[in-house]
C-alpha cells in the first residue's frame, strides 16, 4: 500500500510540494594535475518537499560528521547519495528559488515501490 499517496494531499494542504530539478552523478572526471571534477547528466524536472530534519536523523548525521545546513526532501522520484563503490558523487537537487542541496544521505527509498524517496540535502549555495 502506497502510504504516501493516502497523506499527500494532507501535508501538501499544509506544506505544499515546489518545483525543481535534479540532476544525477554520473562519476567525475579527473584532470592531469589529479583534480576530480563532478559530471552529473542533464537535470530533470520533479516536485519537492522540503522539510526539517527529525531528532534520529540528526544523530544519525552527527554520527557521519556531515557539516553544514542540512534538510529533508522528499522526492517524487530517486536519488542517490554519495556512493564511492560506484564512484558516484551525490545527485544535485535545485529548489525553484535556486537553493542548490547535494544528496548526502538517502534515509528512505520507495522509489521502486511507490514512486518517492526522501534524502538529506546539505545546502551548497
Amino acid at each position: 500500500m502506497n502510504l504516501h499517496s493516502v497523506v499527500s494531499g494532507a501535508i501538501n494542504a499544509i506544506n505544499p510540494a515546489i518545483n525543481g530539478t535534479i540532476a544525477r552523478s554520473a562519476g567525475y572526471s579527473i584532470a592531469g594535475d589529479g583534480t576530480q571534477t563532478p559530471i552529473y547528466v542533464a537535470p530533470e524536472a520533479i516536485k519537492i518537499q522540503l522539510q526539517a530534519l527529525q531528532l534520529n536523523e540528526l544523530k544519525q548525521l552527527d554520527g557521519l560528521n556531515i557539516q553544514g545546513d542540512k534538510s529533508g526532501l522528499y522526492l517524487f522520484g530517486n536519488a542517490q547519495g554519495v556512493n564511492r563503490p560506484d564512484g558516484l558523487g551525490g545527485d544535485l537537487v535545485t529548489l525553484e528559488n535556486g537553493s542548490i542541496y547535494l544528496v548526502t544521505l538517502v534515509l528512505e527509498n520507495w522509489s521502486a515501490v511507490d514512486g518517492w524517496c526522501k534524502v538529506v540535502g546539505t545546502r551548497q549555495n
